[in-house]
């Protein structure tokens, strides 16, 4: 039975209710610390409300309100994905919430809202069971700086709110200063009359104690390193390979080490994937055989559901988004192209093809020569110079690439993939030798080649791609590739057809943000580039639960790109270099910061 089917017969959702009760935690956290930041919160029409919060009570109601309310908006996101351990803290929270209610303040009221929330919660327990992600340690340096930078933002604004009380004028520095002092339980510059010093003091230093118990916490929990790609696994993909890697360009980028990966019961399908921020991002079609599919894509959804992970898939083919929606009821949107030339086709006679011809002669006449060989023909300290010189030449301390990107260069593993380079002779050669620019494809099949990485030193001539695209149509019928995958053009259909005549305002506003976009991200540059080698467009899609999913799953996507990087990074020269072999991902749109400079 069709999922989607299946999802009309089984009524509604069943994360329902974790995401009813999440938005509920998130809604009395919020006044929670309203209640504990805003004197006239407290003492205005909300008083009665605010006073029967869970944590509201006591002496240091201001204090407990504030923890109160950070926790539990700190378990909202958990308990909206249904995460176990989120429900484990939520459980035991609100009870003792509703004890402390009814033994500091005798309030029912206090009791009965801790209870309201508490009651979904052992009702639907069975609806909070997904498991950890994938983490490590990082992640307690990542909630100090965090919840630090909050809880300072915080105690600055407790501070100011209560200038009314305050003895004196205290500067903007002195009031910082008190935050800091107070967060570490210590008494600041700023003075206050009456009782609303021990208010500030308590609620500093409960701002402080939630940010050393969190990230002590998360340091000392135990590790769920993200997944990586076993040899094991790798052996696997590669013999799916061997029988069906013709049949998607991006099969070969399955065995990126960075990727986990899920077979198929009969082990004749598989799909790859990584978590980036709760989103389990898989690309390009399954690999394996066509008829075996559905077992993997099940595979995929059920740890997609064990982990709360939402599903999604990034740059399937038209036959992998039709099996992918019929088999899960998810839906599917037209991403972009891909540009696909046919090596029998290829030919740099005519006009259309003027530009790119003129181009390669002019760099040719320049003293430019191209070299078209398979990895497993190249000397290791050649490779190495090229691995050393492709690290160089990537513009930017972020690694980029996901979907179409291998994330390695001379892997002796990876002896069919293609190395086309440029040289040039120069009186003064550069760190690299005459080495002045490189293109590395992975295999398609037994006949095809795809485009991983673009690089080139920035001192040579511009046209370096268009050379050594032009150099590895001309080499590949002796290499026996009939097919070359270029790069992927996003949203090209309506950058073509909004500048047609006829198109309408929609459409041609449309192209115009695209345009306006491709300042930042060469979507049109892009585009255009590809379209001078005449290539046959070939769509590829997203595939998505939820139209509410998608700005979630486009970040998600950023991220595994290396577009959007919300991580720590450690400095540059304190990284640890990895081995040449496992070096991590290059991105085949890497492509775009060429175009311009093309």
């Amino acid at each position: 039975m069709p999922g989607r089917v299946r999802r009309l017969i089984n009524g509604p959702r069943p994360e329902a209710v974790p995401v009813l009760v999440g938005r509920a935690c998130a809604l009395v956290g919020l006044l929670d610390i309203a209640a504990g930041v805003f004197p006239r919160f407290r003492h205005s029409r909300m008083h009665a409300i605010a006073e029967v919060l869970p944590g509201a009570f006591g002496p240091f109601a201001a204090a407990l309100s504030l923890s109160a309310g950070v926790l539990l908006l700190l378990l909202a996101h958990g308990l909206k994905r249904g995460k176990r351990r989120a429900w484990r803290a939520a459980v035991a929270l609100l009870p003792a919430g509703a004890v402390a209610q009814f033994t500091y303040r005798h309030s029912i009221v206090g009791v009965l809202i801790s209870l309201a929330l508490l009651a979904p919660l052992l009702r639907h327990r069975d609806q909070f069971s997904a498991l950890p992600d994938p983490r490590s340690r990082w992640r307690a340096l990542a909630n100090f700086v965090l919840m630090g930078a909050g809880s300072l933002l915080l105690g600055l604004l407790i501070v100011s709110v209560h200038s009314g009380s305050m003895v004196g004028d205290p500067s903007l520095a002195d009031r910082i200063t008190h935050v800091v002092y107070g967060l570490f339980g210590f008494e600041g510059p700023v003075e206050y009359q009456g009782n609303t010093s021990w208010t500030v003091a308590f609620s500093l230093g409960a701002l402080g104690l939630l940010t050393a118990v969190t990230t002590i916490y998360l340091a000392f929990r135990p590790e769920h390193p993200a997944a990586r790609l076993t040899e094991e696994d790798e052996a696997r993909l590669r013999a799916l390979l061997d029988k069906h890697g013709g049949r998607d360009s991006l099969g070969h980028f399955a065995l990126r080490r960075d990727k986990a990966v899920v077979f198929s019961p009969s082990g004749k399908a598989a799909v790859t994937y990584r978590v980036v921020s709760g989103v389990m991002l898989a690309s390009g079609d399954p690999i394996g055989d066509v008829e075996a599919w559905p077992g993997a894509i099940e595979r995929f959804m059920d740890e997609a559901k064990a982990h709360s992970w939402t599903p999604a898939v990034m740059g399937c083919s038209e036959t992998g988004g039709e099996v992918w929606t019929r088999e899960t009821g998810l839906d599917a949107l037209e991403l972009g192209d891909e540009a696909v030339v046919d090596v029998k086709d290829f030919s740099l006679a005519g006009r259309a093809m003027r530009n790119v011809r003129q181009m390669v002669k002019r760099i040719e006449r320049a003293g430019y020569e191209t070299r078209v060989r398979r990895v497993r023909d190249l000397g290791e300290a050649e490779l190495e110079r090229i691995r050393l010189a492709a690290d160089d030449w990537r513009g930017t301390d972020t690694e980029r690439g996901f979907s179409m990107a291998l994330g390695r260069v001379g892997d002796p593993a990876d002896g069919d993939c293609l190395i086309a380079t440029a040289h040039k002779q120069d009186d003064q050669p550069g760190p690299y030798g005459d080495l002045k620019a490189i293109l590395h494809f992975v295999p398609w099949g037994t006949d095809g080649a795809s485009l991983d990485l673009m690089r080139r030193d920035r001192s040579a001539d511009p046209g370096m791609n268009e050379l050594l695209i032009v150099a590895a149509l001309q080499a590949a019928p002796k290499l026996g590739i009939a097919r070359v995958s270029l790069n992927f053009a996003m949203f090209r259909s309506a950058l073509a057809r909004g500048e047609k005549i006829g198109a309408g305002p929609v459409l041609r506003a449309w192209r115009g943000l695209l345009v306006f976009l491709s300042r930042w991200f060469q979507i049109e540059s892009l585009y255009k580039f590809n379209a001078k080698f005449q290539p046959r467009w070939e769509p590829r899609f997203v595939v998505y639960r939820a139209s509410a999913d998608l700005p979630r799953i486009g970040l998600a996507a950023m991220q595994a790109e290396g577009f959007v990087n919300l991580a720590l990074p450690l400095p540059r020269h304190l990284r640890r270099r990895r081995p040449a072999t496992r070096r991590p991902c290059v991105h085949s749109t890497a492509a775009e910061r060429e175009v311009r400079a093309a």
